[in-house]
């Protein structure tokens, strides 16, 4: 896998993209309205996401142990 592949960033529009298909699929079979928990998980989702996005701004990374 190429490195530029595993960033942050590639990690969360690799989610966008597979959230999309999901809402995609559930709007193309009828099933998306509001409330429907599949929302619920999404929501869920986002703020874990939000979460972990500000918690990488604001905290540096780990320094490599010496040897």
């Amino acid at each position: 896998m190429a490195r530029r592949l595993r960033t942050y960033t590639a990690y969360s529009v690799g989610c966008w993209v597979v959230w999309a298909g999901i809402f995609a699929v559930g709007a193309a079979t009828g099933r998306s309205r509001p409330g429907y928990p599949v929302l619920l998980v999404f929501l869920g989702w986002v703020i874990g996401w939000l979460s972990a996005t500000i918690a990488r701004s604001v905290y540096p990374p780990p320094r490599p142990r010496g040897q």
